[in-house]
């Protein structure tokens, strides 16, 4: 089945907190570097969900999610930069797809999906950080994103040791 992506309000994000967290706690127990070390629960990854959700309330961060049919399988997040001087800009956060639904182009989609709804704000200028050595960075190579550089032992990983991070960006348009 294909995936259909879809923004979701924070009502809806409350709704889908089970969902969100199967997400998330797979990816970070799959060893994905986005910010949580093991171990790391789905109830830790609930109240994290739940953390974020006044963030979506207030359109400080907009949240994607992917299903296939009823089931949510994958999330990205844009978070439009909020200072006077970058109201061109966003950052992308946690594109994350569950283990059981990855290698079909769900996260290529998720971009894609928060890429044009960026344009549509006039955000041109998008900012994303990865593990250096993650399959998401080809993903995001293959999207068209540029690396900006690395940071060594910029965080840790999942399993406690150092990742190195690579900072990356995309311009969607000529900023014209």
């Amino acid at each position: 089945m294909i995936a259909h992506i879809r923004r979701l309000s924070a009502p809806e994000a409350e709704s889908h907190l089970d969902d969100l967290a199967d997400v998330l706690a797979d990816c970070v127990s799959g060893g994905a570097g986005v910010g949580f070390v093991l171990p790391f629960s789905k109830d830790d990854a609930k109240a994290w969900w739940r953390s974020i959700v006044p963030g979506v309330a207030s359109g400080e961060r907009l949240l994607f999610a992917a299903f296939e049919g009823d089931d949510l399988v994958g999330t990205v997040q844009l978070c439009p930069a909020g200072m006077p001087n970058q109201t061109h800009r966003a950052d992308i956060a946690k594109m994350l797809v569950h283990s059981r639904a990855r290698r079909k182009g769900i996260g290529a989609a998720l971009m894609k999906a928060a890429e044009a709804h960026a344009r549509s704000m006039g955000r041109f200028v998008l900012v994303l950080d990865t593990v250096t050595t993650s399959d998401a960075r080809r993903l995001y190579e293959r999207l068209g994103w540029q690396v900006a550089g690395p940071v060594p032992r910029f965080a840790r990983s999942p399993q406690g040791g150092w990742d190195d991070t690579l900072f990356m960006w995309k311009a969607l348009d000529d900023g014209a």
